[in-house]
């Protein structure tokens, strides 16, 4: 498996290879790049970075290896040890760190882990400053400290606490209307750290029945842990079985979130940024952000509560430059990726919860009849897995002339619009895949124009 390195962090499959997977000798060698560069950046010495990891089985191994290359920089470091990406991403502001590395995969299978770098202000880093870190990396440019220059390691459990409490300090999250609508609200944690958080989450907003499904923080993972209706069948059953208001659905790290309705049904992962946006607007007009993989119905909340929409390139610190250029006050990915730039610039499924639940609670609405207020689009979520040494660009440029007569993006990937209909194709930067996004007023219409392009780019392949 590739080691894939970009804008989401450093990313691979442990074990195999050196170079060609993240094991022990990347991960050191990435981090070093990582510390080499923090210290090269601003006067202030030493310098201070927050860890934390998600529940994945390599977790702990790379930890370890991750701190103990920092404090050989002489880099102290913070180490929250199992905790969430948006903790962590608050606990660089909180602690007043000069950055941060969550260890985490994300949505991919156990066997993956990731790097993911943090600026001192909890954000992702920039383009610039990655492929930085890239050129050390490969160039191996790191200046280890002498024996009494080594940082030291300080645990810290407090963050997660302090991110709930600056959550419910949101001027939009009702705690009193989420107490007393007595939701009984059925969590699936994916054998993760949302088994920790969104369970303190929901007892600090009032919600006294709670259930966790997949709780046991293994990293095992009891399905497929990208939060996507396929994948989410026994919290489905569980929800209509046990007579619940709703599910609730978080990836490992908990940065992406999704709803099941009371019957079971879906509320839909792309419905996740509308509904919010649509709770947040109605408080606080303004524009709004998504990337252009993303539902349509985001523009149409937008425009009904006087807002302007703008879409931006697929990847999280190009949905928050875009909500930066934009003042947007609510952005996010269409995959239940929320972004509250009152609390942070960070895709954050907690505070996505406390909204919606505010939402939904005020609305007197059942989660179904709420979803039934917003317009209906379906998305068409495809891939193709990517053999090595596949001239991507080559592939689009065929797909691009073929379709030349159709208004075409190409700002990120390749944009094909059909009249009120469109396609996306993009490579992922976390997989060797093209993802193939096909949107319609129909579900049939969406698939069709999705099968169509796959058949398209086999050909070419």
């Amino acid at each position: 498996m590739t080691l894939i390195k970009s804008i989401s962090g450093i990313r691979g499959t442990i074990g195999g290879e050196l170079g060609d997977n993240l094991t022990p000798i990347d991960i050191v060698k990435f981090s070093a790049a990582y510390g080499t560069w923090l210290l090269q950046s601003g006067e202030s010495n030493p310098k201070k970075v927050v860890i934390g990891r998600d529940g994945r089985i390599s977790g702990l191994m790379v930890k370890n290896l991750v701190n103990a290359t920092l404090t050989a920089l002489g880099i102290d470091v913070i180490d929250l040890d199992l905790s969430t990406t948006p903790t962590v991403e608050m606990a660089v502001i909180f602690l007043q760190a000069d950055g941060g590395i969550v260890l985490t995969a994300s949505h991919n299978p156990k066997e993956w882990n990731a790097l993911k770098l943090l600026n001192h202000k909890g954000e992702f880093i920039n383009a610039a400053d990655g492929k930085t870190i890239l050129e050390l990396a490969a160039n191996t440019s790191f200046n280890f400290s002498e024996i009494d220059q080594i940082g030291k390691v300080t645990n810290n459990e407090e963050m997660l606490s302090a991110h709930i409490a600056a959550i419910l300090k949101n001027k939009l999250v009702d705690k009193k209307a989420i107490a007393s609508a007595g939701f009984r609200i059925v969590v699936d944690a994916v054998n993760s750290t949302g088994a920790i958080a969104v369970p303190q989450l929901l007892a600090a907003l009032g919600v006294e029945e709670v259930v966790v499904i997949n709780e046991e923080i293994n990293g095992n993972f009891a399905h497929n842990p990208e939060p996507l209706p396929e994948h989410l069948t026994e919290l489905s059953r569980e929800v209509a079985t046990r007579n619940a208001s709703l599910g609730i659905a978080v990836d490992p790290d908990v940065d992406r979130l999704c709803f099941v309705c009371e019957d079971g049904s879906m509320f839909g992962e792309e419905y996740t940024l509308v509904a919010v946006a649509d709770y947040v607007l109605s408080k606080h007009p303004g524009n709004t952000v998504s990337n252009m993989s993303s539902t349509r119905a985001l523009k149409d909340i937008t425009l009904k509560h006087g807002g302007e929409y703008f879409s931006s390139a697929v990847g999280e610190v190009n949905v928050v430059n875009k909500m930066k250029a934009t003042n947007a006050v609510i952005g996010g990915e269409g995959n239940g990726g929320i972004i509250v730039p009152d609390l942070h610039y960070g895709r954050d499924a907690l505070i996505g919860i406390a909204l919606f639940l505010s939402h939904l609670a005020k609305s007197k609405k059942t989660c179904k009849q709420l979803r039934n207020t917003y317009p209906d689009y379906f998305i068409s979520k495809n891939k193709i897995t990517l053999e090595k040494n596949i001239d991507v660009s080559a592939v689009f440029e065929k797909i691009k002339e073929k379709y030349k007569s159709n208004p075409v993006n190409t700002e990120d990937g390749l944009k094909i619009e059909f009249d009120n209909d469109w396609v996306h194709l993009r490579t992922s930067n976390t997989e060797p895949i093209i993802r193939i996004y096909a949107e319609s007023n129909f579900e049939t219409t969406a698939d069709n124009i999705a099968m169509r392009l796959i058949k398209d780019i086999q050909e070419v392949i």
